[in-house]
């Protein structure tokens, strides 16, 4: 049976690492990261996620600060409200929870938030200093991906890393990072021919495609370590619903070395990712020292 991954357990050391830093900027340099997050519209599982990256941010001792627009807000409006904390000093970070209403372009949305205070890692310069091997703000749930594998093996050098999805949000942002650490990485998407064999070749098996349980358990290779980005809700009878990854846990956790679950592995570090790029930016902002959290929590198991 596979090793667990607790991405949770990882994810709060991680917290309480952020949050020692912050009280340290706070009292040294009288500055306290600011995070402003932005949801446009009513949707439920946007407000959820809304609600848990305020309330982490104010845990860590951050200030937060929520921003709400109704459905039927236009473009222009959103791009006003982007300038307006773009200006903000207190505002370190901005996030713009997506979806948006189909009346507002996302790329539009993203390329008005100042690069330095891009939490999110999405605009292009951000993107392409990842690329190149520069500093940027990189891509929480990446981050939190990569953070993940190299708390188990430490120097990722000469692995053979599989990335499933081929997204602006994970799965280019993931293979860069990847190759940034030495491995040899190969991208699978939609027209990949034989998917199974792909799979069957990969120490690092990386599932982002946004299918439930797609990803078959007697298509990993024996021993593999496996982090499944995907976070699924499907019929669970009796009118129930539950979250499942893009990986049939229950066949891949027999064959693996080690696995993260869904829930409770990769989600809760893209959170803390975004708490531990708005600490970042804050840094840079100021001309502060970039935090040091190495050694401040334990190897995932």
């Amino acid at each position: 049976m596979a090793d667990i991954i607790d991405g949770k357990a990882f994810a709060a050391n991680l917290r309480i690492a952020i949050a020692l830093q912050v009280a340290d900027i706070r009292v040294i340099y009288g500055v306290t990261p600011g995070l402003a997050v932005v949801l446009v519209g009513d949707d439920p599982a946007s407000q959820v996620y809304t609600r848990n990256k305020t309330r982490q941010a104010r845990e860590t001792g951050m200030a937060s600060f929520e921003h709400r627009l109704p459905a039927n807000a236009s473009r222009q409006q959103l791009l006003e409200l982007i300038n307006r904390l773009n200006k903000d000093a207190q505002v370190n970070g901005i996030l713009v929870q997506l979806p948006l209403p189909k009346q507002i372009d996302v790329e539009a949305v993203i390329d008005a938030i100042h690069p330095a205070k891009d939490v999110d890692g999405f605009k292009p310069v951000n993107m392409g200093h990842l690329l190149i091997g520069g500093e940027g703000m990189v891509p929480c749930t990446p981050q939190g991906c990569l953070m993940l594998l190299k708390s188990r093996f430490g120097d990722l050098s000469g692995q053979h890393a599989l990335v499933i999805g081929r997204s602006n949000i994970v799965g280019k942002p993931m293979a860069a990072l990847l190759l940034r650490e030495n491995c040899t990485v190969t991208v699978a998407h939609s027209h990949t021919r034989d998917l199974p064999e792909e799979c069957a070749r990969a120490d690092i098996l990386i599932a982002a495609v946004g299918q439930p349980r797609f990803i078959q358990g007697e298509w990993i290779k024996p021993g593999a370590t496996v982090i499944d980005v995907g976070i699924n809700r499907i019929d669970a009878g009796d009118g129930k619903t539950r979250l499942v990854g893009d990986v049939d846990f229950e066949a891949a956790v027999k064959v693996a070395g080690a696995i993260t679950p869904v829930p409770g592995g990769v989600g809760p570090m893209t959170i803390v990712c975004l708490l531990l790029n708005t600490l970042t930016a804050a840094c840079q902002q100021h001309s502060i020292p970039a935090p040091s959290l190495g050694g401040a929590f334990p190897k995932a198991p």
